[in-house]
């Protein structure tokens, strides 16, 4: 019998006063990704292996799911942790609700986890400033 290791989650709701299909943008066309998130070589292609760069190293990923203007999962695999990051975004009538989950944090990488909480606030408040200035 196999038990399986309980995992955590990171999760962050941001409601936001742009239409979803403008914040899809900011989260699949690579020059803007590369405003709010990282350098990278993303193509919105299931099985699309891309990788994340920044001046602290970079992030090996691979395009799990994807459902234009409402889902996007990949996976996020650095320093020997793999977890799964997935966006989902619902409309409201004010703009949209943007829901960011990175799942698969195991107890051991509670660092990890800690460093995620952190940098997807600070990385989902560049996103919105990157979508605010979009036409």
């Amino acid at each position: 019998m196999t038990t399986s290791t309980p995992t955590h989650t990171v999760t962050v709701e941001r409601s936001l006063p742009h239409p979803p299909a403008k914040i899809w943008r900011a989260l699949t066309e690579g020059a803007l990704i590369e405003q709010w998130l990282m350098k990278n070589d993303f193509q919105p292609v299931v099985n699309h292996p891309f990788k994340l760069t920044a001046d602290w190293g970079s992030v090996d990923c691979k395009v799990l799911a994807i459902d234009p203007p409402k889902m996007l999962s990949y996976t996020w695999t650095a320093y020997g942790l793999e977890t799964i990051v997935t966006f989902t975004l619902c409309s409201t009538p004010t703009g949209a609700l943007l829901r960011m989950e990175q799942s698969g944090f195991r107890s051991e990488t509670d660092a990890a986890y800690k460093g995620a909480t952190y940098g997807w606030q600070a990385f989902l408040a560049n996103l919105d400033r990157v979508v605010a200035q979009l036409n």
